[in-house]
């Protein structure tokens, strides 16, 4: 019995009458004669009149608690904002029907501040009332005063940051669990990161010495004080403050603290982006949260909303943690430094320094992410999805462990060709002279470009792309190692090729299936084992799970910035003219092909004696031959046509309205999330010797490590973090371990002179 066809959807997009909404899949709205009636499945949910604005609102918000369509779907179709949606919802809750039927404009009864009013206003805010104040005195709302401030264009002045008279030492005494001091401690000597390090891990240092923040709070839970300096502007950064605590949640994520500590990224930003201004959420505030967040698996600024904030805070040291307006404006703000660029490169030169070891091979890889908005924004092809789109493509470099150096975003979905040169440039810059293999996929084949590359210093290890020769069967031998503590095994067939004209020489090694089939290999390393080539060609896989990860546990691919702007450079795109004459020169030389076919059959079942000649066979045939010629006058016009349509044109010419989105604040984001999972990654090696499986749940351990809940005990001098029990007791025990491998590094918590010690409870 043949599989049932799949069911579409009940209201197809195509062939919709006129005056007929889709709203979703189950739901249409039609309107007609000034009437409007919202269908269901097939049945009339509700119908009113178009000036009837009640019945309207009622509509939408039945539509949307009845669960037919969600408030997007249902503020698009009654063109409408979602916003607006949610305010009639409201008022139903509130009043009822009747509370939908307030007429427009400015509700009856509520105060209104006269235009008399506007000097008070502006005198009281000059004289430094606060908003709440100002509406307090002249009766009205304080968000009726904010706009009508918008309206005169005030704009607050200026605050000099002064320094805070916090000399007082009782004030540090009175608490001994305060993280802060009056006095600086003094900095330490400079030290080369990758001294003493842990060979399972990148390096775990503590952050170099920095002056402590002060504070006079005593209560962590009540941070009034520092919020009151940070208002007049003598605070840039709160200082972290810590209480003690059962079952915090999320405590765990604590563990990635040392990693965390040993990136750098603390200091690299605040060498790059030196401060943002004063704030009780300051720089350090703000990258933290962020990079917790990542590991939380919180995955965007409006994740914070399903999360207390006083959770979160107790994990930075404070009271509450941002919420999703304050750490989008932090964002806004270090977007507009414009400094991404400097801050990743700051980021990749600490990797290198730490891991240098690791990168003796490099994969570069292109990652699209695709677009769905309105915008309308240069196509790329999404090789997952095997279609090409609205797209960004962004190009990682990841070192041999699969984890990411730094990452790229290329001007107009550059192809891999045209931006291997500019992310090497880069990778020269970070690692100076010492010897790297570039390992690629067939999106960067170009033999032009391996001599460029070769010339250059650089290795390459790439397959090879187009048609190419089979080895012969008998050439094949079979290999096999031991590497990165893995046995591999390979059937090889190694040798040289030559490419551009002979002109390049590059070795070939060909792997042979069980199927039969080949996979050719392409490098300039001759002095490795054919097993080693192959073996580092197919670990590029590490890099595309790289990708699928961070998809989907970091969120890599979600939209942090709406904004678009007009591309910098111009640029030329495929001649869409063209395009069109070569379809009709396809379709031209199609018809010919089936004609001189015909013409051919025709020819073949001539019978002889009825025409003996060719002039005869011709006058038979004329209209196929007629239609013939005809044809291929056609083609000779068209090939004339392209020969004067050139191949590519400006971008402009063709899309005026095109743009690009800012990258800035995505770029910024991308290199946060990068840094957790690196610190990820050092978890997961630490956790090795630890853990037998760890191959196949090391990072699955470690996340839930780091999300479950913790105890927290401060002490003059530690910060204790005792996790609560796992799943099972081996689970267990591998964290404990991981705990003691932590509580060697002894890692202070940053900008305090806590020290973080870890342990697991429960365990016997």
């Amino acid at each position: 019995m043949p599989p049932p066809a799949e069911q579409g959807g009940l209201f197809p997009s195509e062939g919709v009458p006129e005056g007929t909404r889709v709203i979703n899949d189950r739901c249409l709205l039609r309107t007609r004669d000034g009437f409007r009636v919202v269908i269901g499945a097939g049945v009339v949910l509700s119908q009113y009149a178009l000036d009837d604005r009640m019945a309207e609102a009622y509509a939408m918000v039945d539509l949307v608690e009845q669960g037919g369509a969600d408030q997007n779907d249902v503020a698009r179709a009654f063109d409408c904002s979602v916003r607006t949606l949610r305010r009639h919802q409201r008022r139903f809750e509130d009043g009822g029907l009747s509370a939908l039927g307030r007429a427009r404009g400015y509700p009856k009864g509520r105060r209104r501040l006269k235009e008399s009013r506007r000097r008070l206003v502006h005198r009281l805010k000059a004289d430094g009332h606060s908003n709440r104040e100002i509406a307090r005195r002249i009766g009205v709302t304080e968000v009726a005063v904010r706009k009508l401030l918008r309206r005169l264009g005030w704009q607050e002045r200026p605050v000099e940051q002064a320094f805070l008279p916090f000399g007082d030492s009782n004030a540090a005494d009175a608490n001994p669990n305060l993280s802060a001091s009056s006095s600086p401690a003094p900095p330490a000597p400079a030290e080369d990161p990758a001294a003493d390090a842990n060979s399972n891990l990148s390096a775990f240092r503590s952050a170099a010495a920095e002056p402590l923040p002060t504070t006079l709070d005593r209560d962590p839970a009540n941070r009034v004080v520092d919020r009151l300096c940070a208002h007049l502007g003598l605070l840039d950064d709160a200082a972290p403050l810590f209480r003690s605590g059962t079952r915090v949640p999320g405590a765990g994520v604590l563990l990635a603290l040392p990693a965390l500590v040993q990136s750098g990224v603390c200091e690299g930003a605040r060498e790059i982006y030196g401060s943002i201004g004063p704030a009780f959420y300051g720089l350090h505030t703000t990258i933290l949260a962020l990079r917790l967040m990542a590991l939380l698996r919180i995955k965007r600024p409006e994740g914070l909303k399903e999360h207390p904030p006083e959770d979160l805070g107790r994990l930075l040291g404070l009271d509450r943690a941002p919420e999703v307006k304050t750490l989008r404006r932090k964002l806004s703000r270090l977007a507009a430094c414009g400094r991404s660029v400097e801050f990743g490169r700051a980021l990749a030169q600490r990797r290198v320094a730490l891991r240098g070891a690791a990168l003796g091979f490099l994969y570069v890889d292109g990652h699209v992410r695709a677009y769905h908005g309105q915008r309308v924004l240069p196509k790329a092809h999404v090789a997952r999805m095997r279609l090409s789109m609205p797209a960004t493509t962004d190009y990682w470099v990841n070192d041999t462990a699969g984890d990411p150096l730094f990452v790229v975003t290329a001007e107009a979905n550059a192809g891999l060709v045209t931006m291997l040169p500019t992310v090497l440039d880069e990778v020269r810059a970070l690692v100076g002279e010492r010897r790297v293999t570039v390992v690629f996929d067939r999106g960067g084949y170009s033999p032009k470009l391996f001599r460029k590359l070769v010339d250059s210093g650089f290795d390459i290890l790439t397959y090879r792309k187009g048609r190419f020769r089979r080895v012969a069967r008998k050439r094949f031998d079979d290999h096999q190692a031991a590497l990165d503590g893995r046995e591999v095994r390979y059937t090889l067939a190694d040798h040289g090729v030559l490419l551009l004209g002979g002109t390049l020489r590059l070795r070939q090694v060909t792997r042979r299936s069980a199927n039969g089939h080949q996979t050719v290999i392409l490098t300039s390393r001759r002095d490795l084992p054919a097993v080693e080539v192959a073996y580092r060609m197919f670990e590029r896989w590490r890099q595309e799970n790289f990708f699928k990860y961070l998809r989907e546990e970091y969120a890599l691919d979600v939209l942090v910035d709406y904004t678009a702007e007009p591309e910098r450079e111009p640029r030329d795109v495929p001649n869409p003219a063209r395009a069109a004459v070569d379809t009709k020169l396809r379709e031209a030389r199609s018809e010919l092909a089936g004609l001189q076919a015909e013409y051919g059959e025709k020819a073949l079942s001539n019978i002889e004696r009825a025409r003996p000649t060719m002039r005869g066979f011709k006058i038979a045939a004329g209209k196929v031959g007629k239609a013939i010629r005809t044809a291929m006058e056609r083609i000779v016009k068209l090939q004339s046509q392209r020969a004067k349509t050139p191949a590519r044109v400006p971008v402009k010419e063709v899309s005026p309205g095109i743009v690009k989105l800012a990258s800035e604040r995505k770029h910024l984001t991308s290199l946060l999330k990068m840094v957790a999972y690196q610190a990820e990654s050092d978890l997961v090696r630490l956790l090795a010797p630890h853990y037998r499986r760890v191959e196949d749940e090391g990072r699955t351990l470690i996340q839930s490590a780091l999300a479950s809940a913790a105890d927290l005990e401060v002490t003059d001098q530690e910060l204790r973090v005792r996790l609560m029990p796992l799943s099972s007791a081996h689970r267990g025990r591998a964290i404990a371990a991981l705990c003691e491998e932590l509580n060697a590094t002894k890692t202070v918590f940053p900008r305090s002179r806590l020290r973080l010690k870890f342990s697991v409870g429960g365990l016997r």
